[in-house]
């Protein structure tokens, strides 16, 4: 399988999204093979680094559109997927479509709605349809969720329930700037922001067709077998109430691929495999108590199951 098609996309995106992001190469990466892969991004960390910015620019880039959600405690499921009214003018029932029939939705600080609200998603990212009055919706495509939370402020939220979780493919973070790239941000920014002026550098169909691409990218048994050792590891690790779920296997397959096309590799190698394992499983284990008070970590947990797992040759 040829992936050079992939890798000139990801690189002109990636290219086009640094024109605004300083010194995000890695986590722009990790955007692409989640979209590349089929998948959804939470995106954990503080408030100010370029979260909402990274969502936007996406859509810019990839000339798709572009929707975002502010959760709120007051937030109501239907002002996510929409409703049907009576329009007093026609004397009919009409539907308006929410802001989760877009291509790209950002749901901002999706920890401060309600348990309530935030399962509206769990029908649209899971199936890539909404059920409204019992009318079912396709979601247009390419469709991806990047969520965001702050993981400091904990008052007023809602921690998201093991099923939500487990339909983002992968959990980043962006991290602070280092001075060098802080210094670059200034400069950029002193007479406006450069995202104004972000071009398209693709499309949706051309996103599709790389999509497909990206399912051919070969993987041999033996890493399909170290997926799957890895995956079953988290499940039998003494400090791991829950362990990763099926789909944590496949989105770390999927993904794998994505990242080896973005390189420009038709074969997906075990280090593309470890890094992601951490992205793609860490968000999806649940720890025992006892481990928590140790100070224990899924992090660790993965790296110690890394360093376990017989590597295939």
């Amino acid at each position: 399988m040829d992936a050079t098609p992939v890798a000139e996309a990801a690189a002109k995106i990636k290219a086009n999204i640094e024109l605004v992001l300083v010194g995000k190469g890695g986590v722009i990466e990790l955007t692409l093979a989640a979209i590349l892969s089929g998948g959804h991004l939470l995106i954990e960390d503080v408030p100010g680094i370029g979260k909402t910015t990274l969502g936007r620019c996406l859509a810019r880039s990839l000339d798709c559109t572009f929707k975002r959600i502010q959760f709120t405690p007051d937030l109501m499921p239907s002002d996510i997927t929409g409703i049907h009214f009576y329009n007093q003018k026609n004397g009919e029932f009409e539907f308006r479509p929410g802001p989760i029939i877009s291509q790209i939705v950002l749901a901002d600080e999706i920890n401060r709605a309600t348990p309530r609200t935030q399962s509206a998603l769990l029908e649209a990212m899971g199936e890539r349809q909404v059920t409204i009055d019992e009318v079912t919706i396709p979601l247009p495509t390419p469709f991806l969720v990047i969520a965001t939370q702050n993981p400091i402020e904990l008052e007023g939220t809602f921690p998201l329930p093991e099923a939500q979780l487990d339909r983002f493919m992968l959990r980043i973070k962006l991290g602070y700037p280092e001075e060098v790239e802080e210094e670059e941000m200034l400069s950029r920014f002193r007479t406006g922001s450069p995202e104004a002026d972000l071009k398209p550098v693709t499309g949706e169909a051309e996103i599709i067709k790389l999509q497909e691409l990206v399912t051919e990218v070969h993987v041999e048994q033996a890493l399909r077998n170290y997926i799957v050792q890895i995956v079953q590891a988290t499940r039998r690790h003494a400090d791991v109430e829950l362990g990763a779920s099926p789909r944590a296997s496949l989105g770390l397959y999927r993904c794998s691929q994505a990242l080896a096309a973005i390189q420009g590799r038709g074969f997906v190698t075990p280090d593309d495999v470890k890094s992601l394992a951490t992205y793609a499983l860490a968000h999806r284990m649940i720890l025992k108590s006892q481990a928590r008070l140790r100070d224990r970590t899924p992090e660790l947990i993965i790296e110690e199951i890394l360093s376990q797992v017989p590597v295939p040759v």
